[in-house]
């Protein structure tokens, strides 16, 4: 695989601000490459560097192999963006808005009405073709950008949380849309808050905080970061503190907490974690209601790596 983006030592500075702080990152073709982090950390700053979009004080940024610049027109016909902010024309309707943005890359007429109807049949929009956006949803207005962005058939597409504000079916079109983009060969690089369609989307996953890389991997790796592998609840009335002292000392276990009738155990590392608990209250001869096992989600990695303070 070829390197699509390669960022390397990027500074960015508004005044005191360190926006960027020798930021690094390489996606690979043919990747959807995650990129995560609270308000404030630096993505939609990334994303602009990479696109030129935005100058910085220090640092490498090249696409598709060579240098990105302001004047790499080359480069940026084989990118499409679709940003968090719908940006359609709202006098075009539905087929003019996508034949406008799609006229910008391809001039041959002919291509462009062929590349225009794929694209709306691609994100299902043929019965809204002259509809203008007002008359459309919020989920339908959504599919309308993401056609204007991708009409041209980028090579590498930037999707700027796509989903936001959607209903489930709107969504579930969306993320449908983009595995497809990308089995048809595009590299793509999402950001979201929704931490379920990075688990879901993305084979490599990147962690920014205040500017700088905190952590990279696919979402195996990363879970595999933090202390938390397994937590285990039971529902248990009456647990007495000698049984919870007991079960606190269980191999691989680092914390037990009992609260409302409702017991649960945090592990970390380990094998057979169940089994050895289930054990521990047939020989004490406890009785319990519904047991559930939960390994960690890629929401519990963000949040302990990050804190789970509120950021602005």
């Amino acid at each position: 695989m070829s390197t699509v983006i390669e960022v390397n030592n990027l500074v960015k500075r508004y005044k005191d601000l360190v926006a960027l702080d020798h930021f690094s990152l390489k996606i690979e073709e043919g990747e959807i490459f995650g990129l995560l982090g609270p308000n404030g950390s630096g993505k939609t700053t990334t994303i602009n560097c990479i696109l030129s979009l935005l100058s910085y004080n220090k640092g490498e940024i090249k696409v598709f192999g060579k240098e990105m610049k302001p004047t790499s027109y080359d480069a940026k016909k084989d990118i499409g963006v679709v940003m968090q902010n719908v940006a359609v024309f709202d006098e075009l309707t539905v087929y003019e808005n996508i034949d406008y943005f799609c006229g910008l890359y391809i001039k041959d007429k002919e291509t462009r009405k062929k590349y225009v109807e794929e694209a709306i049949e691609f994100v299902d929009l043929s019965d809204h073709r002259k509809f203008l956006p007002k008359k459309l949803s919020g989920g339908l207005l959504r599919r309308l950008n993401i056609a204007c962005g991708i009409a041209h058939k980028p090579k590498l597409i930037f999707f700027d949380e796509p989903t936001v504000a959607v209903d489930p079916q709107s969504r579930n079109k969306i993320l449908e849309g983009i595995k497809t983009l990308n089995e048809n060969g595009a590299t793509i690089v999402y950001t979201s808050h929704y931490m379920e369609e990075v688990e879901l989307l993305c084979s490599r996953i990147l962690i920014m905080d205040k500017g700088k890389k905190i952590a990279l991997g696919t979402k195996d790796e990363l879970k595999r970061m933090i202390k938390n592998t397994e937590t285990i609840k039971v529902e248990v009335l009456g647990l007495e503190t000698d049984y919870l002292e007991k079960l606190k000392k269980l191999p691989h276990v680092y914390d037990a907490v009992y609260e409302e009738d409702l017991l649960q155990l945090y592990f970390s590392g380990g094998k057979h974690n169940l089994i050895r608990v289930m054990e521990f209250f047939k020989e004490n001869d406890i009785s319990f209601g519904r047991v559930t096992t939960e390994l960690p989600t890629l929401n519990d990695v963000f949040l302990e790596i990050t804190g789970k303070e509120l950021r602005d």
